[in-house]
């Protein structure tokens, strides 16, 4: 195998996040420190809100029981935008972590990335308008929580 085709075959493997989160910014040790306002997290708590907007306004309009919906460009794009959000916590995850810091946010980042595609899923199986309601209230509060996690204020040290 050609040194090109072996760095090719590395790079499409490799994981981008990892990169991301190694060339962050160090912290302090002990200081607690919020991230809100750091550009990444600033854009989950932007993309967190205006999903969960949408997601709550299907649920008071009943969008999401009528025929067809899962293929339509509301739900296809909004499917598309939350798998991009499940991603950046994944990223804030592998920041939090490579920094040392803020292990409960770091845990909480990582469930939510791996528990938007169940709750999307979740949605999509529901058989009943009852189940789906279920199901959207269920990701309306996942993506409350991306947001709430993030801008509550860090715990100190203990």
């Amino acid at each position: 195998m050609s040194c090109g085709l072996a760095l090719a075959i590395a790079l499409m493997t490799s994981d981008p996040a990892v990169a991301l989160a190694a060339a962050q910014p160090e912290t302090q040790a002990g200081a607690p420190v919020s991230v809100a306002g750091e550009p990444m997290f600033a854009d989950i708590i932007a993309r967190s809100k205006r999903l969960k907007a949408q997601v709550d306004g299907w649920t008071a309009s009943g969008a999401a029981n009528a025929p067809g919906f899962f293929a339509g460009v509301d739900y296809t794009g909004f499917k598309s935008e939350a798998e991009r959000l499940a991603a950046l916590d994944m990223q804030g995850h592998l920041i939090l972590k490579e920094r040392g810091t803020d292990g409960d946010l770091k845990c909480i980042l990582r469930g939510i990335s791996e528990d938007m595609p169940k709750k999307i899923a979740a949605v999509e199986a529901a058989r009943s308008d009852g189940g789906r309601a279920t199901a959207l209230s269920e990701l309306s509060y996942l993506l409350n929580d991306n947001v709430e996690v993030i801008t509550a204020p860090p715990a100190p040290p203990v």
